[in-house]
């Protein structure tokens, strides 16, 4: 009896997730394309249209992406352009320069009044003589001296400051759709105990005590708390005397304004 010929299995199927990609880059590449085509832009006009292209690709709160609303979106771009003449590339890379200011200035704005809303909030609770509160375009950001919270060569949050954390998780819980990202840090010198190996590994444990009780006390989203640490290799001060060592012992708490 002949022995049945045994069917040669064909190629796997592709992961699901490359068609999605293999879309997005083309549609990414369409809208390059169209950039380098324009002439004169109206900058109110294009700065909302590139808001809103942005936005469509923009990763989600549930980690997936808006992708199909791309097609729309470049389709707005492609009715826009269409009828604009070509001009130099030094008047294009002169005109996305400024289009890229533009939005620069609008997003440092908003991070801005955050902060100010802050501040207040810092202030009521009597709270702004221990927190320094800075900002950039994508982040809100609030300095502790870290003797306020932990002792010497220590990670563990001291007794004494949980009423200081109590309060401020209060207001951190009001951004707790946002990225809260914990940097710990630390001075030059060298770490004397058998606990830890080094500062890094110090400041590193110092920030996850910090998201530790953000997340278990104030049920914060462990999804959107992100604990690292710098040791002593970001200093803001000098640490050649005792005052600068303990501006560099600190924690930086950036409230992002949004996930990333």
């Amino acid at each position: 009896m002949a022995r049945e010929k045994k069917k040669l299995a064909g190629p796997p199927p592709p992961a699901p997730w490359m068609s999605t990609f293999s879309d997005l880059m083309n549609l990414l590449l369409c809208f390059f394309v169209l950039l380098f085509s324009m002439s004169t832009v109206d900058a109110e006009k294009f700065q909302e249209m590139a808001a809103s292209f942005i936005s469509s690709f923009s990763i989600l709160p549930n980690g997936g992406s808006a992708v199909g609303n791309g097609v729309s979106q470049l389709n707005e771009l492609s009715e826009y352009f269409s009828n604009m003449g070509l001009s130099d590339e030094g008047e294009q890379m002169k005109t996305m320069q400024e289009m890229m200011d533009a939005i620069e200035r609008e997003e440092l704005e908003k991070s801005e009044e955050m902060a100010k809303e802050l501040e207040n909030v810092l202030s009521e609770n009597d709270m702004l003589s221990d927190i320094e509160i800075d900002f950039t375009s994508q982040y809100v950001e609030l300095r502790l001296n870290g003797t306020i919270l932990f002792g010497s060569g220590k990670a563990d949050i001291r007794g004494e400051a949980v009423a200081f954390m109590n309060k401020l998780g209060d207001i951190l819980k009001e951004y707790e759709n946002c990225l809260i990202e914990v940097v710990g840090h630390t001075d030059n010198v060298p770490i004397s105990n058998s606990k830890f190996a080094n500062n890094t590994e110090l400041s590193c444990f110092r920030a996850i005590s910090v998201v530790e009780y953000l997340q278990n006390e104030k049920d914060i989203p462990a999804i959107n708390l992100q604990p690292s640490g710098r040791g002593e290799y970001v200093p803001i001060a000098s640490n050649d005397t005792p005052e600068g060592r303990a501006q560099n012992r600190r924690v930086e708490i950036k409230i992002h304004r949004t996930l990333e």
